[in-house]
């Protein structure tokens, strides 16, 4: 039985809501569980990726370095779409550097985070099992 593709597509912004901190958890899970698990940032959810989060002055929990665990669980498919970083004005300088080791290349350390247009993404996500928003 092949295994089914589950793609995480994250909308909304780090904090205000639970919807961020829960899909990191739910995507953390699933991958425990050897899903083949992919996450899509789109709109203000590529806010979630964003280098130097500091909660301190809204007294809001800053899961933000829990994103660094991805590699970990052999998550290396991390889709940001191109036009919400441009519509807010952010780069691939301003997201925080997220890696995987890539065990049929030695080993190496290698991005995860793949910008990708809108179309790119489309063709992405036509591509999965289950999509589940965020």
């Amino acid at each position: 039985m092949a295994t089914k593709k589950f793609l995480y597509v994250n909308r909304k912004a780090p904090h205000g809501s639970i919807y961020a901190q829960e899909s990191l958890e739910v995507v953390l899970i699933g991958a425990a569980f050897e899903q083949d698990v992919s996450l899509a940032f789109i709109d203000d959810g590529v806010y979630q990726l964003m280098q130097n989060q500091d909660t301190g002055d809204i007294g809001s929990k800053n899961f933000a370095p829990t994103f660094r665990a991805l590699g970990d669980y052999d998550v290396s498919k991390i889709y940001v779409e191109s036009e919400s970083l441009d519509l807010r004005g952010l780069s691939t300088e301003d997201l925080m550097p997220l890696t995987y080791e890539d065990v049929d290349d030695d080993w190496a350390e290698k991005d995860s985070i793949h910008v990708v247009s809108s179309e790119e993404l489309a063709e992405i996500i036509e591509q999965q099992d289950v999509i589940l928003n965020f």
